[in-house]
């Protein structure tokens, strides 16, 4: 047994390593990609303006969202986010996603079968042409080549930091040591945000990393407005924003249970959080 502490301390939810593996049509489910268009999505391209969607790095193809970059020549680190329209404060977000094809030319090495959940997202619009990755927490996802280790659901912080294990973490990124997925099989991520508390992600039903405090600090992003990093400001809501950085993948799903309306309310919460799970 896997033992989950939700909201500030209190609310303890006892979760096998089956968490979160219950039927994706229940009822309070929003499916934020509708499986036929990007209505209700902007976009911020690292060099380009708000909601210009570059040499159509981000479309649907045969129901799922893809992003693609056959029109760019190079990629010369233009990163790419694709924002849902309104902001979130607690919820669970879940993702379908695989990678395939080749990564674009000029892609970093490291962003090979790379991409992410971008949680609790500075506004889009507020985003400067050249600045390269939204502050925010990432959700850093990660496809396997088939021989090595290369675990998923990881996290990285660009202008931000977080608790873990009781101490400021501040380092890029924090490995998850969740198992390897390689080829281009469907993946399923669990992201279980509750405002600034806590932060859970989940993959295949198995927690593999917990954090607390999300908060605007340290570095790893670049070109943004100034008065807008306020270190030490913790991040209670934001957007909810998924990556383009030079390697094909694409999403099926993309949903949210909002619980918002039971974070003032520990038992409440833990009361839906018990019927997810046990809806499996």
């Amino acid at each position: 047994m896997k033992k989950l502490f939700f909201a500030a301390g209190a609310v303890i939810l006892a979760a096998c390593s089956a968490f979160l593996l219950f039927e994706p049509k229940n009822d309070g489910w929003i499916e934020l990609f509708n499986g036929k268009d990007l209505n209700d999505w902007n976009i911020k391209i690292a060099k380009h303006a708000y909601r210009e969607n570059y040499a159509n790095t981000f479309r649907v193809e045969n129901g799922v969202i893809r992003t693609g970059y056959e029109g760019y020549g190079q990629f010369d680190q233009q990163y790419g986010h694709i924002f849902y329209k309104k902001p979130f404060s607690a919820y669970i977000l879940r993702l379908e996603y695989r990678f395939v094809g080749e990564q674009a030319k000029g892609g970093e090495g490291w962003a090979w079968r790379n991409s992410g959940a971008m949680l609790h997202c500075q506004d889009p619009s507020t985003m400067l042409k050249d600045q390269d990755f939204p502050i925010s927490i990432e959700g850093q996802l990660l496809g396997g080549d088939g021989e090595h280790l290369r675990h998923t659901s990881n996290l990285c912080t660009p202008g931000t930091n977080v608790v873990w294990k009781d101490k400021l973490f501040t380092p890029h990124c924090l490995d998850s040591k969740s198992k390897t997925y390689h080829g281009d099989r469907w993946v399923r991520a669990d992201f279980v945000v509750l405002a600034d508390s806590v932060v859970y992600h989940v993959v295949e039903g198995d927690t593999v990393l917990t954090y607390y405090k999300p908060q605007i600090g340290g570095g790893n992003v670049t070109n943004f407005n100034p008065q807008l990093k306020k270190d030490g400001q913790l991040l209670k809501s934001g957007y909810i924003a998924l990556q383009s950085e030079s390697h094909p993948v694409e999403f099926r799903r993309v949903a949210l249970f909002n619980l918002e309306p039971y974070m003032k309310n520990k038992k409440k919460l833990a009361a839906v959080l018990a019927r997810l799970q046990k809806a499996g």
